[in-house]
């Protein structure tokens, strides 16, 4: 099915036949009703969509009907080198002979309440772009009318109070900065009281027993770890730590062919939060490996195997960066190499 907002263009590909039947149909459960009431044995069948914009309800609603239904990826769907010709029709037919054929591969569809709590903490994630643009719009009126800072790390206690004093003559640029500056503060109470409910998230089941162990690692406290959790849920899923790391998207690009091997950036596929999440917790491992007071609390009910483990991803990261660091290589090339390995510490440490 190649499936938009208000139509799903179908493609049947019945036993022994190698032409699909193509349908167009709107996009609503009546339509797709009769479009499965017409086959007799429905147990039989087999559906599959792309991923996209219109979510998992079309995969809840056949799967209710009893109609096996896979999500696929829309990154790892083969295609032609030489197409270049997209249609509907021809999306539908592809699909349907590639789902036949086993090419396509499925993804893990969320529950109900996999999928709000994973909305959820990806909403923090837009309050925190919502509030840095807000920031970065102080800092562009105020460079523009010559009020720089000059006192190192912008956004402290003593910037926000700089920002504050900042006087002008004109009522219209008083103004102005009133109203960026309660844009800022709206934001940063809607930060705060959603990372609110997300505590109480992350102190219940079924979410609590992966938070405790993630948040065993440096670098990862409380939200962190619930951002992973609830983005990766099942972990078992993955066969190895390579897996993990792919999708994560944190292994290299590869263009090899004979003798000739090329490798390039990382490929960025699969799911970003996670990718980010890993990234920035990265950082903490150019320092010496420690266990501070915030770290200690996180670890206090831990099992002996956890901290072990967690101890020797400290060492591990830590020299990695050092020596990364030592050999020239980019801090931006080096975080991404010691996140890719912590992937690898955490998948461990979650299917252990």
């Amino acid at each position: 099915m190649d499936v938009s907002k208000d139509a799903i263009v179908v493609g049947v590909l019945h036993p022994g036949e190698e032409v699909p039947v193509v349908d167009r149909i709107f996009n609503d459960e009546a339509s797709l009703r009769r479009l499965v009431g017409r086959f007799r044995d429905r147990w039989r069948l087999a559906a599959c969509y792309e991923a996209g914009p219109g979510g998992y309800e079309l995969h809840r609603l056949l799967t209710s009907m009893g109609v096996a239904c896979d999500v696929v990826a829309p990154s790892l769907i083969p295609k032609g080198a030489g197409e270049r010709v997209k249609t509907d029709r021809r999306d539908a037919i592809r699909l349907a002979r590639l789902h036949r054929a086993g090419e396509l591969t499925a993804i893990r569809v969320p529950t109900i309440a996999e999928e709000a709590v994973r909305d959820l903490v990806r909403t923090r994630a837009d309050l925190l772009d919502d509030r840095r643009r807000a920031q970065q719009r102080i800092n562009a009126f105020l460079l523009r009318h010559g009020r720089v800072w000059r006192g190192g790390v912008r956004w402290t206690k003593i910037h926000r109070q700089w920002v504050a004093s900042q006087v002008f003559d004109e009522p219209a640029l008083t103004a102005t900065l009133a109203t960026y500056r309660a844009a800022l503060m709206a934001r940063e109470a809607e930060l705060a009281a959603l990372e609110a409910q997300l505590h109480e998230l992350a102190q219940c089941e079924p979410l609590h027993a992966a938070v405790s162990r993630l948040g065993c690692y440096r670098g990862i406290a409380e939200l962190t770890a619930l951002t992973l959790a609830a983005e990766v849920v099942d972990w078992h899923r993955f066969a190895s730590a390579r897996a993990f790391m792919s999708y994560s998207g944190l292994i290299p690009t590869e263009y090899s062919s004979g003798d000739r091997i090329r490798r390039g950036g990382i490929t960025k596929a699969g799911s970003e939060p996670v990718r980010t999440a890993l990234t920035e917790s990265a950082w903490s491992y150019q320092h010496r490996p420690t266990i501070g007071a915030p770290l200690r609390r996180r670890q206090q009910d831990a099992t002996a195997e956890t901290l072990a483990r967690s101890w020797k991803a400290q060492q591990r990261l830590c020299g990695k960066f050092r020596r990364m660091a030592k050999a020239g290589k980019s801090p931006a090339v080096t975080v991404v190499a010691v996140a890719r390995e912590l992937a690898g510490f955490v998948w461990a440490e979650m299917t252990s």
